[in-house]
Order: structure tokens, then C-alpha cells, then sequence
């Protein structure tokens, strides 16, 4: 009888664990879904009168592939990264929170405008949010 209860008290439980977690590199729609993000998230810096003009005398096309680079590292995606640190690409810049949350603003628009369900845009911001220290007043 107690073997019985055990059994009905696991099969219980294994029915209300939740599904098997999918991978953030795949809820994100793999490179092509983040093409997609930094695409879009740097048309919105682009109508941004906050922050475009830190990107003036920028290489977009290098910025966007390094940024979707970058995503596809820091969601687990199969990319490796290259280039300087966070901190070494960031020097200089002095940039100021409001510059950074005006970033995550355009970068939350542009996973908007492509359909990314809210607990998956919290996931990929909670991975980029350490990065905040590593890129502000530098």
C-alpha cells in the first residue's frame, strides 16, 4: 500500500512539472530571429533623438553583426564572441544611464514589434543587465 502512495505521489508530481525549458537562443528565433531584433532595435536607435547620436561615426553593419553575435552567446546559441570586452569597445563613450535605458527601450520596441512573448524579452534582458557596469560612464 505505502509503494502505491509513493508511485501516485510521483506521478503527481512528474505531471505538474513544468515542460521541458526551450532553450532562449531557440524562443528567440535562433540567428535569424536576432537578426531581426538588432535589425530592428537599430532602426529604432536610428529615430532615437536620446542616443543617435552616439552612433554617427559608427560601422553599422559591423555594429549589427557584432551585436547579434553577441546575443547569440549570451542566449546560447551556438556562436562564439570575438572582438574587445564590453568594457574596452565602451571606453571613452561616457555614457550615462538614461543613454543605456534608452538602448533597452529601443531593444524592448524592436522584440515587440517581432512578437516576443514578455517572459522571453525578461529573459534576454536579465542575461544583458550585468553587462549595464561594463558599458555605462566607461
Amino acid at each position: 500500500m505505502r509503494r502505491v502512495w509513493l508511485i501516485g505521489l510521483l506521478l503527481s508530481a512528474c505531471s505538474s512539472m513544468p515542460a521541458r525549458d526551450v532553450s532562449l537562443y531557440q524562443s528567440l528565433g535562433e540567428q535569424a530571429g536576432l537578426t531581426r531584433i538588432v535589425e530592428g532595435m537599430l532602426l529604432n536607435i536610428a529615430k532615437d533623438p536620446r542616443i543617435v547620436g552616439h552612433f554617427a561615426n559608427v560601422d553599422i553593419t559591423l555594429l549589427r553583426d557584432k551585436l547579434v553575435q553577441q546575443l547569440c552567446v549570451e542566449t546560447g546559441g551556438p556562436c562564439q564572441r570575438s572582438g574587445d570586452s564590453m568594457e574596452e569597445v565602451h571606453k571613452g563613450l561616457k555614457l550615462t544611464r538614461s543613454d543605456f535605458n534608452a538602448l533597452v527601450e529601443d531593444l524592448i520596441a524592436a522584440m515587440e514589434t517581432q512578437g516576443v512573448p514578455v517572459p522571453v524579452q525578461n529573459r534576454l534582458l536579465a542575461r544583458l543587465a550585468p553587462m549595464r557596469g561594463q558599458i555605462i560612464e566607461r
